[in-house]
């Protein structure tokens, strides 16, 4: 009879240990599903402001190749593309120089910055400095643009992210 309770004793406060133990286990997989969360926001975040960024640089492209003036040569594809140079000075995503005199790539880079209405989505923390359309049309670059939008949300820590569009403008009718 003895024997009996002195296992009895022995046993005492194993299931509340187990119990103890399988909580902390539970635990833990829920700060590690919550944490998942937090990174699943966190990329989508990011997927959307590259995809606005892409969307925003080819419409940019697009209102430059059908707004070139391309009638007679070559000299006037140079000359009519000079005015879609918006800051082309500068580097790191910040940029300087001139604007663009065009008014329809004026109001994309306007959307990229969200300058429009709080309402019209844009790339956040970013400003008209922070956009640049690079015309480079020196003999062997072939009416190259170079279109950069840069953008940072508040986890980047001063760093930006930026989006290239390289494009050329060819002399063909439209």
């Amino acid at each position: 009879m003895r024997a009996d309770l002195s296992r009895a004793g022995v046993q005492r406060g194993v299931f509340l240990i187990e119990a103890l133990v399988a909580i902390l286990i539970f635990s833990l997989g829920v700060l590690g599903l919550v944490a998942l969360g937090g990174s699943a926001v966190g990329a989508q975040s990011d997927s959307q402001y590259r995809t606005e960024a892409s969307s925003l640089a080819d419409a940019i492209a697009g209102e430059i190749a059908v707004n070139v003036n391309r009638q007679n040569n070559g000299a006037n594809i140079a000359a009519s593309l000079a005015a879609f140079s918006h800051r082309p000075g500068g580097g790191a995503c910040v940029f300087n120089g001139a604007g663009t005199t065009n008014a329809q790539v004026q109001a994309l880079i306007d959307r990229a910055a969200n300058a429009l209405l709080p309402a019209v989505p844009g790339l956040p923390s970013a400003t008209a400095a922070q956009q640049q359309i690079l015309v480079l049309n020196a003999p062997g670059d072939f009416n190259r643009v170079e279109i950069t939008l840069c953008w940072r949300t508040a986890n980047d820590n001063n760093v930006w992210r930026k989006h290239v569009l390289v494009t050329y403008v060819n002399g063909g009718r439209v």
